[in-house]
């Protein structure tokens, strides 16, 4: 075993090549860094996908009869999901490790004696993680989307061969005036050119004036309208009988577009890029859902903040490591599963509170970023004492 600090430690003129011993110590911290890093990332991968996606799939193979190529082929679209998550998870597990091995191998009190400060220790380990961070954001942002799209397409065709490689089954979309209900539109189906089977809802001071049903619609961009063809329009009385029923082949509506709009573009938050998803929040803007815009920006706000927790996790796993004892692999695996249980569950309990309007989006999504850096900050102070 290296003992870095004494090999420095017995170097003539110490102070003399203070400089040069410290790039020594970086580029030994780095190595001891690696390696297990590398593991970090390909067991909780492994537990990720076997918990998120490999009963689910196999379950659709049994019960669905979804082949098992396709299955394969969705379980390796879904495979960048989980590194993602595995990132964090790994940087703590490596930075405990690692740090608690060179404190349980007297390097630390070595180094220290040397006058190397707990500082000037961790800046490996936070090195790392900001460097984790910024993998974390480019793979989140430039290929998790598109993988997890791409695999909700091939799983919906494998399980319905009818329905269209995008989701455009049941738009629903509510319009607001002045904090009031004011239109709900509904399609059942949209095929990628025509919305069909719609009704659409008017009401006036938040009551039902006009119901308005049609086999299909489509969107005229030059009058900036929907045609709507063959369909029927109800009067509707403040009692909830009907006025007058008149019967129609094709007629024209000054509706907003936005359902269509909604029906092209319609994913889920981790099928979006931070770029598109902002797309997708002026298009809801529009409807005045303040429900749906306020979980959206919290998502938004959760795709800037999740890459962070890197530098967290780093930071507290070598604050902690940096203790006088030491931790062997696999109890520094338990200590960094009950950290990463902690740490998200505080992270459920923000986004909760976010999506009840509790906190701001911006509150909810970084809340815990922030709890844990003061934390780990803490930890590294009262290490360095």
């Amino acid at each position: 075993m290296l003992y870095l600090g004494l090999f420095v430690a017995r170097q003539p003129f110490f102070k003399l090549l203070r400089v040069t011993s410290t790039s020594v110590m970086d580029r030994y911290i780095a190595t001891e860094l690696a390696m297990p890093f590398l593991f970090g990332v390909g067991a909780f991968s492994a537990v990720g996908l076997a918990i998120g996606a490999v009963f689910d799939l196999v379950q659709k193979v049994a019960d669905s009869g979804l082949a098992l190529t396709t299955a394969l082929q969705v379980l390796l679209l879904q495979i960048p999901e989980f590194v993602v998550l595995a990132f964090p998870m790994s940087t703590l597990l490596t930075t405990l490790v690692v740090y608690s091995r060179l404190s349980g191998d007297s390097e630390i009190i070595a180094l220290r004696g040397c006058g190397v400060s707990i500082y000037r220790l961790v800046l490996p380990a936070i090195v790392l993680s900001v460097f984790v961070t910024g993998i974390t954001f480019l793979f989140n942002e430039s290929l998790v989307p598109s993988t997890n799209q791409k695999a909700a397409v091939v799983l919906d065709q494998a399980l319905d061969q009818q329905k269209p490689t995008f989701q455009e089954n049941n738009i629903f979309y509510r319009e607001f005036s002045g904090g009031q209900l004011s239109q709900v539109f509904y399609a059942r189906r949209f095929d990628g050119r025509q919305l069909q089977n719609l009704m659409v809802l008017n009401f006036v001071s938040q009551e039902l004036k006009q119901i308005v049903t049609a086999k299909s619609a489509i969107w005229n961009p030059g009058q900036e309208r929907w045609a709507f063809l063959s369909g029927t329009i109800y009067s509707v009385a403040s009692n909830g009988s009907y006025e007058g029923i008149v019967n129609f082949a094709h007629q024209s509506f000054p509706y907003s577009r936005v359902p269509l709009d909604l029906a092209k573009h319609n994913r889920q938050p981790e099928q979006m890029s931070i770029v598109q998803a902002q797309q997708y929040l002026q298009l809801l803007e529009q409807t005045g859902d303040q429900r749906q815009i306020r979980k959206l920006k919290l998502r938004i706000q959760e795709k800037y903040a999740l890459p962070f927790i890197c530098v967290v996790f780093g930071l507290a796993g070598a604050s902690l490591g940096t203790r006088p004892q030491r931790t062997s692999t696999i109890t520094g695996f338990g200590i960094s599963v009950v950290i990463i249980f902690s740490y998200y569950l505080l992270s459920f309990v923000s986004s909760s509170l976010g999506d009840a309007g509790v906190f701001t989006p911006f509150v909810a999504a970084w809340l815990p970023a922030v709890l844990g850096l003061i934390t780990g900050s803490v930890l590294l102070f009262r290490a360095a004492q």
